[in-house]
């Protein structure tokens, strides 16, 4: 059987789990076992506590039971919910994702397969400038050999002098 580190890794691709591990162990006092980190990152990769518990070869009353006293009293800590009813599993990720844990999803295509043979990018420069992080890019991308070649209604050279 796979470590508990590598069940659900998937939810590593989606969310911030290192920070909410962070947060949600300063709500507990003290850091989050293996097992409710295992059962948060089951709930956040869109699985039910049934289904967490079937993957997991476990009593399913026993994952919800787990869930109820850690996770989701953790959660609603955290999060200034504790006087709100827990309807579904499904709000603990919804509420997480509005909290800003939720991360971007990284593009699955690689910029090589995106750009023309012989293409160059390079990242100049990286810095955050009023609370914006600024990328600069340089790319290259070969044409074709028409030297004359001409795009309809880009009017370069007319933008230029304006």
């Amino acid at each position: 059987m796979a470590s508990t580190n590598e069940q659900f890794a998937e939810a590593g691709n989606h969310w911030d789990l290192e920070t909410l591990y962070t947060d949600l162990a300063s709500v507990k006092g003290k850091r989050l076992t293996p097992v409710e980190k295992l059962h948060l990152r089951g709930l956040l990769c869109g699985y039910s506590p049934a289904e967490i518990a079937e993957k997991l070869q476990k009593n399913h009353k026993g994952v919800e039971t787990d869930l109820c006293s850690t996770i989701y009293r953790y959660v609603k800590n955290l999060l200034d919910k504790g006087n709100e009813k827990i309807e579904n599993w499904r709000n603990i990720a919804e509420w997480l994702e509005e909290a800003g844990y939720k991360t971007q999803s990284p593009a699955k295509l690689p910029v090589n397969n995106l750009l023309p043979e012989n293409s160059v990018v390079n990242i100049t420069n990286i810095n955050i400038e009023q609370n914006q992080l600024v990328i600069v890019i340089n790319l290259k991308i070969p044409t074709s050999e028409i030297s004359n070649m001409s795009v309809p209604n880009l009017d370069i050279d007319d933008k230029t002098d304006r």
